[in-house]
């Protein structure tokens, strides 16, 4: 037989097969491999090859058909890994689909509000970073100051309805308890509610530095167009100088800024000295850019007020603690030019690192030691924040209270009687004021078709120690402030 016509080895593929001895076998090979791609259809032509170097061929020890016996096998557990780390990845990136499929925007869960407490809260997801790693949050059951970032893994990504609603029942049983009942949106219509939810949902500044103090903001601001804008990407702290109101980006452009300032006190005239605090009336109108910013950043920290930018129509009554330094802003409250619904208060606000110090109760008592001056009945605009509310329903209380005390000492009987217009004329309070106050402390009673005040001392004791303190008292007599005299131009 010629080279021409030999047939080389079916598993060698060489024509002088010394592998097997006899026809026979070679036959069985054959078979073999034909059972082999049976049983494996799947394998493709390189793991078949490999595949079969690994079956058939048996090298000498030490020769170099073992080191191709070697890379042989070495292939096929490459592969395999290959394939296993390939499922391996698309089981993880499935189920990072399923969290964020989980996880959208607006959906209620669970999140752990106190790690050590173990205390679960309902949240609603109002933004999440691009990774899915943190998710920007409102606590349902707290004011949405406290709205805040939170990590991933705080948040419950098998909360059930059932859970929801074991929570949701916990809370209104402590409501029902505590009669809390505040709607921090009092007077919003439904769509200007929704409107501004949905503008000021994220906040935009994380910490301003104020003077000395390093403040973390509450609420979102709209702040000027140079300094932030809808599509930037969040501030983390912000400059603002303490005297001019002026806003930075950076910690050397104020310290700049402070070099060339020679402003130390607010634009305006000081009406009122006692130590060392001061109030100055700035007019919206004179100082339009001072009294703007000051509305950025009273926002920062007031959630229900709608920013007007048209400051016009106000004055605003500026609070400062004095020293060596200069007047530092302690708070302000801003009142209109000609109120057609008789307010003697618009927006009120006390900085965060001066609260709890009495200054609230100082701010409002002033508001109405200017409106005893006018002669005039005043109330705050409508509706009040949280605290605000806290503050004035404190406040109004106390006063009446004490009023009713000295009535009811009077040495003569007949003396002891005074009616709600009495007080009203007394306090500078509205009528509606009074009586909502008194309906609140259960001492207006009725009682055959008329009403009358209940000025038991030992009720009227029972209430005062409930009121808190006074606060910062103020001395009128060191109040130097005239009316101004307004034209219909300021009527809204």
């Amino acid at each position: 037989m010629s080279a021409s016509t030999r047939k080389s080895c079916t598993r060698c593929k060489h024509v002088n097969c010394t592998c097997r001895s006899g026809p026979g076998e070679a036959g069985d090979t054959v078979k073999e491999s034909s059972q082999e791609e049976v049983v494996n259809p799947t394998l493709n032509a390189a793991e078949e090859e490999a595949s079969l170097e690994a079956q058939f061929l048996e090298p000498e020890p030490g020769s170099a058909e073992t080191s191709s016996k070697i890379e042989a096998e070495g292939k096929m557990s490459k592969m395999k890994e290959n394939q296993t780390n390939g499922v391996s990845n698309n089981v993880e990136t499935d189920n990072s689909r399923k969290d964020d499929k989980e996880l959208k925007v607006g959906q209620n869960v669970l999140a752990l509000w106190r790690v050590a407490e173990n205390d679960w809260r309902e949240v609603t997801i109002l933004e999440k970073n691009k990774s899915g790693s943190s998710f920007y949050v409102h606590w349902v059951d707290f004011n949405r100051r406290l709205d805040s970032w939170i990590d991933k893994s705080r948040i419950d990504l098998d909360t059930t309805k059932e859970k929801l609603k074991e929570v949701r029942d916990r809370k209104r049983k402590f409501d029902e308890f505590t009669h809390e009942n505040h709607d921090d949106h009092e007077g919003l219509g439904e769509a200007d509610l929704k409107e501004h939810e949905e503008l000021t949902k994220v906040k935009n500044v994380n910490k301003i530095q104020f003077g000395k103090y390093i403040l973390e903001t509450w609420y979102f601001s709209p702040l000027p167009r140079e300094i932030w804008k809808a599509g930037d990407d969040v501030i983390d702290q912000l400059y603002m100088c303490e005297f001019a109101l002026n806003f930075y980006k950076t910690k050397a452009e104020l310290e700049r800024h402070q070099k060339k300032n020679t402003m130390r006190h607010p634009p305006g005239d000081e009406i009122y000295r006692n130590g060392d605090l001061s109030v100055f009336e700035v007019d919206g109108e004179k100082s339009k850019i001072w009294c703007q910013n000051l509305c950025y950043l009273a926002k920062m920290f007031l959630d229900h007020k709608y920013l007007y930018y048209d400051v016009d129509p106000f004055f605003f009554y500026v609070v400062c603690e004095c020293d060596s330094q200069g007047f530092h802003i302690v708070g302000y409250f801003s009142k209109e030019k000609e109120s057609a619904n008789g307010y003697n208060l618009a927006c009120i606000l006390t900085l965060p690192q001066h609260q709890r110090k009495g200054y609230g109760k100082f701010i409002i008592n002033f508001s109405y030691a200017l409106s005893k001056i006018e002669k005039k009945h005043g109330s705050p605009e409508k509706p009040l924040s949280d605290l605000g509310r806290v503050s004035y329903e404190s406040f109004w209380a106390r006063t009446l209270l004490i009023k009713l005390r000295e009535v009811s000492n009077r040495p003569n009987p007949e003396d002891r009687m005074i009616s709600i217009e009495e007080l009203a004329d007394a306090t500078a309070f509205t009528l509606v004021d009074i009586k909502a106050t008194l309906d609140r402390l259960q001492i207006l009673q009725y009682n055959q078709g008329q009403h009358y005040i209940n000025a038991n001392p030992k009720i009227i004791d029972y209430h005062l120690q409930k009121c808190g303190g006074e606060g910062i008292p103020v001395d009128p007599s060191k109040i130097h402030w005239t009316p101004h005299l307004t034209n219909d131009r300021w009527l809204r």
